[in-house]
């Protein structure tokens, strides 16, 4: 005798619908790639120590009553008169170089991650107006942005500086300026395509207001490429502070900063004192790797036609 059971549609179970999520989808193909992990690691263990950097490091590089000068000039691993040691050495000013690397990085982190929301934001208003009211408004904004874009960024950023002055407000106005055209020019290419589906069309229709299109129906279908451009522009950042600070027109000497730091190394190189000025480009190029990699597989994960 053969019973045949009646199809019975099961309930679909919550941990279900919440492991096909997209946040657990993105998590999943992001981990696959070991680099892009390991890139992940790195930058939470450097922002990591960066915001623990008053509580973890032997002394506050830029505090003189810390200082020492008799500790001046001392290679990595020497003692000091005191008896502690140097892992990373000190500069001729008695700055232990592992506390200065880590009070650059945090000083970079916050110049570069403060900039990035504020051009964001601005990009984001800019490139969404354009799309969406399109005509002159469109054709201002677009040129505005095009006329940025086609000079180098660390022109702009030394222009800027040099009317400004020296700060890290001033570094952090500058790279504002610097960045919300390549935000503006994101938004706008992703809301151009969105703008001509229905869903607009029905949101039209009922009357809403132009405030709430644009910024709860519009905004989140155009923030998956500006999460990539993001992560690339926030290093981009980090290289430029550190490339105007090293010319010294970005953050004052009574800052630290990895600019600095490789600036005041340079000229004590050749006389073999090369830890003052090789560590801290070490921690720079670390960080701006590691940013990289996750931006990297962000784009693939956003985007599968980029996947190789």
């Amino acid at each position: 005798m053969t019973i045949v059971a009646d199809s019975v549609e099961q309930p679909v179970h919550p941990k279900r619908v919440a492991q096909d999520s997209p946040v657990r989808r993105f998590a999943r193909a992001f981990i696959e790639d070991r680099l892009a992990v390991a890139g992940l690691a790195i930058f939470l263990l450097i922002a990591l120590l960066a915001i623990l950097a008053p509580w973890i490091t032997p002394q506050n590089p830029y505090d003189l009553a810390q200082l020492d000068i008799m500790d001046g000039g001392l290679a990595p691993g020497e003692a000091s008169f005191s008896g502690m040691t140097y892992w990373l050495g000190t500069d001729p000013q008695g700055r232990d170089m592992l506390s200065a690397i880590v009070y650059g990085l945090r000083i970079s982190l916050v110049v570069a991650t403060v900039s990035l929301l504020c051009a964001i934001a601005i990009g984001i208003v800019a490139g969404m107006t354009a799309a969406y009211f399109g005509g002159r408004i469109d054709s201002i904004i677009m040129r505005i942005v095009d006329l940025q874009l086609s000079f180098p960024a660390i022109l702009i950023a030394l222009i800027l500086l040099a009317l400004l002055g020296r700060g890290v407000d001033k570094v952090i106005l500058a790279l504002i300026i610097v960045q919300w055209a390549y935000y503006a020019r994101t938004v706008r290419a992703s809301a151009i395509v969105e703008i001509r589906k229905d869903y607009m069309d029905a949101a039209r229709c009922l009357a809403l207001s132009h405030r709430r299109i644009m910024f709860r129906h519009l905004l989140p279908n155009c923030v998956p490429p500006l999460i990539v451009v993001g992560t690339v522009q926030i290093a981009q950042a980090i290289a430029l502070e550190a490339t105007l600070s090293f010319l010294g027109v970005g953050v004052p000497i009574t800052e630290p900063s990895l600019g600095l730091l490789i600036a005041n190394g340079y000229d004590y190189l050749l006389s073999g004192r090369y830890w003052v000025s090789v560590f801290p480009g070490i921690a720079l190029v670390v960080t701006i790797v590691a940013i990289n990699l996750m931006g990297d597989r962000m784009r693939d994960v956003l985007n599968p036609r980029l996947q190789k």
